[in-house]
């Protein structure tokens, strides 16, 4: 794509974030690699891969406005406080990795056709994965996955990638117990990259990219808990009040 620099795969560095490109949303980079020092570089600097098809370069991003919220401070309507409480989910943390990013790739969306999960992308996750970073929150019922998200955990911040329902609320419910998990862990902020009016309901909010990097830069000097994630969520009868 005309106007951005191509990166060279035997090189990770990418271009200052404050260069993308407005339009579209966040434009920096293409070429550079998928492998685990790649993406932890791009996430470590405010920058994430999305492209369409394994047959595209890798286009590199970093938007002018976040979506970002505090770990604690989720918008819980009625609803989803009664749905947590009586639908009898069991919630696990990294316990199928793999097939929560099979079924973000292929769960039908209203907004696209196809997936920008490709193979490739879901096997460079899976390497992260298996570095201990990149993360897995699952949804059960009746031993059937029907909900999760996934996303890569570093310093005190959460980079979400994408989540999943194959039942109401299924989504919601992971990232309830995910950002309860990371309040208590000391997270300072999750990042879900670019806003749409469901993560709003969540009460996800805009930052701009100025202050979303400043953040990053304190963020670098954090220490990354490694690992599988070990934690089972208590039971949840009294899931917090919305606001």
């Amino acid at each position: 794509m005309a106007g951005i620099p191509f990166l060279n795969k035997s090189t990770v560095q990418f271009p200052d974030p404050n260069q993308a490109l407005d339009e579209p949303d966040g434009l920096l980079a293409a070429g550079g690699d998928l492998t685990v020092e790649w993406l932890l570089t791009a996430y470590s600097f405010g920058i994430f891969p999305w492209f369409n098809s394994d047959e595209e370069p890798i286009y590199w991003w970093s938007p002018k406005t976040r979506g970002v919220i505090k770990p604690g401070q989720m918008r819980i309507t009625r609803s989803l406080r009664k749905r947590i409480r009586n639908a009898s989910f069991r919630i696990s943390a990294d316990e199928n990795f793999d097939k929560v990013i099979e079924c973000c790739a292929s769960t039908p969306r209203n907004d696209q056709t196809g997936t920008w999960i490709t193979q490739r992308m879901q096997s460079a996750y899976h390497a992260l994965f298996q570095r201990g970073v990149a993360h897995s929150v699952e949804v059960w019922q009746d031993d059937k996955l029907v909900g999760g998200l996934y996303g890569i955990a570093l310093g005190q911040m959460f980079f979400g990638e994408s989540m999943f329902s194959q039942t109401p609320d299924a989504s919601k419910v992971a990232f309830y117990h995910l950002q309860k998990y990371l309040l208590a862990e000391n997270y300072s902020l999750i990042d879900c990259q670019m806003m749409n009016p469901h993560l709003e309901t969540l009460g996800v909010r805009p930052m701009a990219r100025a202050e979303f990097l400043a953040q990053l830069r304190t963020n670098r000097d954090k220490p990354t808990k490694v690992g599988t994630w070990s934690w089972r969520p208590a039971a949840t009868a009294n899931p917090d009040n919305g606001r």
